[in-house]
């Protein structure tokens, strides 16, 4: 399968690095807003300008898109799904079903696929939700995020007027995650689960006071959450939030028995090393699911749950039954 990756970021690199390492694609082309000349890429796929995509539709089974879920992906993942079967990582959960049907219209008219809010939360850890959910049914479900950087919330910031740069840490709060875990199923609001600290680089002369109510105030970001904003250099963003780690945990906590005398918790939980290279591997196995999926003559939008999992990776249906089950 010929795979093609639309914009080139730290997300775009885990895509390459993926597809590149699966022996049943083939990466043909990165497609950027910038001018091609400029970007340098990981490896020797070509790099074309956005604007060349149209005349590529029959050279590419899947495209992956990279952008941010702030302000690109709501955009162009349904402009996109009328030229090429497509997958991307839209991660503002509020908005999830309103992308799904902007997506599912431009797919369902154009004959391809549009398979949205891939990753690990939106998910792997949707998925960890339904099969607990389903398995524990008189139960309570809790995510917890972190300590780690989110990519979306820091691109979020980054696109406020006066910010040159910008890294977020979503932190659990230990208290809540211990309750969570105790099985006594606690209300846990929003606030009381996250706090989230935000380190900015701000341009010469911006408004401080102003950036920082505008990332306090972000609906559906920052607003629901205790946030705390530090202004310092970009020498000490880079000396000291260069990385992107993340993780998280899914815990769900319920009662079995005909008298619900027996107290279960399923927990699943990741840590990872960087988070844009796990996503992208991630996004890499979801295009596998994709091109399947429309080869099967399915078109609209999709998400994680509508994928049955074999198609998700290159063995064979035998060699599952025979070394995962």
């Amino acid at each position: 399968m010929n795979v093609g990756i639309a914009g080139y970021g730290n997300l775009a690199r885990g895509v390459e690095a993926a597809v590149t390492k699966a022996d049943d694609m083939k990466l043909v082309a990165i497609f950027t807003r910038r001018d091609p000349a400029t970007v340098t890429v990981a490896t020797d796929t070509p790099v074309y300008s956005w604007d060349d995509m149209e005349s590529m539709t029959d050279q590419i089974d899947v495209m992956v898109l990279c952008g941010g879920s702030a302000t690109d992906l709501p955009e162009q993942t349904p402009q996109l799904a009328k030229l090429f079967t497509v997958v991307d990582s839209f991660d503002t959960h509020a908005h999830i079903p309103q992308h799904f049907s902007n997506v599912d219209a431009a797919a369902r008219e154009a004959g391809t696929i549009g398979i949205i809010s891939c990753g690990w939360d939106p998910g792997l850890f949707s998925i960890a939700r339904l099969y607990a959910s389903a398995a524990l049914p008189n139960g309570a479900d809790y995510t917890f995020w972190g300590r780690g950087v989110s990519q979306g919330h820091s691109d979020a910031i980054r696109r406020i007027p006066g910010v040159a740069d910008a890294r977020q840490y979503t932190v659990p709060v230990p208290e809540a995650l211990e309750a969570a875990r105790s099985g006594s199923n606690p209300e846990l609001t929003t606030r009381q689960k996250h706090t989230r600290e935000c380190f900015v680089v701000a341009e010469e002369g911006a408004d401080l006071a102003a950036i920082e109510e505008a990332i306090v105030t972000m609906p559906n970001y920052f607003s629901d959450y205790d946030t705390t904003v530090t202004f310092i250099s970009q020498e000490e963003l880079n000396a000291n939030h260069a990385g992107l780690p993340h993780g998280g945990t899914v815990i769900r906590s319920g009662k079995t028995g005909l008298d619900d005398e027996f107290a279960d918790t399923v927990e699943f939980s990741l840590t990872l090393d960087s988070n844009p290279f796990f996503t992208g591997s991630v996004l890499a196995s979801v295009a596998r699911a994709a091109y399947r999926m429309h080869q099967e003559g399915q078109v609209g939008a999709r998400t994680m749950f509508d994928i049955p999992p074999a198609l998700l990776s290159p063995l064979s249906a035998e060699e599952l039954r025979a070394h995962l089950m």
